[in-house]
C-alpha cells in the first residue's frame, strides 16, 4: 500500500512557498515544480504564483542576476554554461542578456586566465598534447567560449 501524499490548503501552500522563496531567489519554473509536487491543482498554482509575484517573493530578473553572479564568481562558470542553465529554467532571452551584463569583459578574462593557469599547474606531469586536450575539455565543460579557450591555450602553451 502506498503512503498517502500530504495535501495542502492554499493558505498553507502560500506560507510554505513564501518561506521557500524568501530563503533563496527562485525562478518560476522551480516554484511551479514544487507546487506540482505538493499536489496543488492548476488553479491553486496560478493563484499562488500570482500572489508570490505580486508580493515580490518571486522575481525572475532578480533570480537570473543572482544566479549569474553566483555561478560566475563562486563556481567560475563561463557564459555558455550560465546561459544553458538559465534556459533550462525557462528564463527569457531578454532577462538572460540583461543578467550577463553584470559580468565585465575585464573580470571575465581575468577569471578565465586564473582558472586556466590553476588547471595547468595540476597537469604539470603531462605531455604538451595531453595538457592542451585536458585544459580545453575542462574549460569547455565549465562553459567558456571555444574561441576564448583556444586563444588561452595558445597563449599558455605555445
Amino acid at each position: 500500500m502506498k503512503p498517502s501524499r500530504q495535501s495542502y490548503s492554499v493558505e498553507e501552500a502560500l506560507k510554505k512557498m513564501g518561506r521557500y522563496c524568501a530563503y533563496q531567489d527562485r525562478c518560476h519554473h522551480e516554484v511551479r515544480q514544487k507546487l506540482w509536487e505538493m499536489n496543488m491543482i492548476p488553479e491553486a498554482i496560478d493563484h499562488i504564483m500570482a500572489y508570490l509575484i505580486e508580493h515580490d517573493f518571486l522575481n525572475e530578473q532578480r533570480f537570473a542576476e543572482s544566479y549569474t553572479r553566483g555561478k560566475f564568481r563562486i563556481k567560475n562558470w563561463g557564459k555558455v554554461r550560465i546561459v544553458r542553465e538559465l534556459k533550462q529554467r525557462d528564463i527569457s532571452q531578454f532577462i538572460i542578456k540583461h543578467s550577463l551584463r553584470q559580468i565585465t569583459d575585464q573580470e571575465y578574462h581575468k577569471v578565465l586566465d586564473g582558472l586556466a593557469r590553476k588547471r595547468l599547474e595540476a597537469l604539470a606531469n603531462r605531455t604538451r598534447m595531453e595538457k592542451k586536450q585536458k585544459l580545453a575539455s575542462y574549460l569547455l565543460y565549465r562553459g567558456w567560449e571555444n574561441d576564448l579557450v583556444y586563444d588561452k591555450i595558445r597563449e599558455l602553451l605555445d
